[in-house]
């Protein structure tokens, strides 16, 4: 079975379509850039959305935009060639757009240790966004905590539960404001994910609160 076969958590069409028109910051591009090397539909997606930018770009030079140019572009998208595409894969944990971004796979990453095994390697990205790499331990769990903003994960090695779902390698999740969660790594294999923030995360337990400054998170 392919990989991208066992996807099951995608980005959204507004995060693809932003991404395709380059209006998001650094480190959102940075994960969308690795999720769809990983995923077969949602690169599918992304090139009917780049297919489409190019064509509203050269119309946009003649014409005005009408009221109803979204229902258009949503038409085209849909009667776009459906062709797979196929991603650009590596051969290690770390996918290729990642490898290109840290200089290697995961032997070149410096971890700092957070507590309780879990450790993280803050990303060089623009200030209007973070991205970190994520190490959790087998079994361990992540401080529960809410956000101030959105944060994306996506899992590059195991798996994690929260009160969402199960997340697995491929998966992405898209947390906002009204999500509260204590991401748990399965027992099976210590998880490794890319997460990126807009905003500090809310922490409700007084000790990650209280390290949240040093550890910026």
């Amino acid at each position: 079975m392919n990989m991208t076969d066992t996807i099951k958590h995608h980005l959204t069409p507004e995060i693809l379509m932003a991404y395709s028109a380059g209006t998001l910051p650094e480190a959102f591009g940075l994960i969308v850039a690795t999720h769809v090397s990983m995923c077969d539909t949602c690169r599918s997606d992304l090139d009917s959305y780049d297919a489409v930018g190019g064509v509203v770009m050269e119309d946009a030079k003649s014409a005005n935009v009408s009221d109803d140019a979204f229902a258009a572009t949503m038409k085209l998208i849909s009667a776009g060639d459906s062709t797979p595409l196929t991603p650009r894969r590596s051969s290690g944990t770390l996918p290729s757009p990642l490898q290109d971004y840290v200089g290697g796979d995961l032997d070149q990453i410096k971890w700092k240790p957070l507590g309780m095994g879990v450790k993280q390697a803050i990303l060089p990205t623009s200030k209007a966004a973070t991205a970190r790499l994520l190490y959790i331990p087998a079994g361990a769990a992540v401080p529960d905590h809410g956000h101030n903003g959105t944060e994306m994960t996506l899992v590059l090695q195991g798996a994690f539960v929260d009160e969402d779902d199960r997340f697995a390698r491929g998966d992405v999740e898209v947390a906002n404001e009204d999500l509260e969660h204590t991401p748990i790594a399965d027992i099976g294999e210590d998880c490794i994910c890319l997460a990126v923030t807009d905003a500090p995360l809310k922490f409700n337990a007084f000790l990650p609160r209280l390290a949240q400054r040093f550890l910026r998170i």
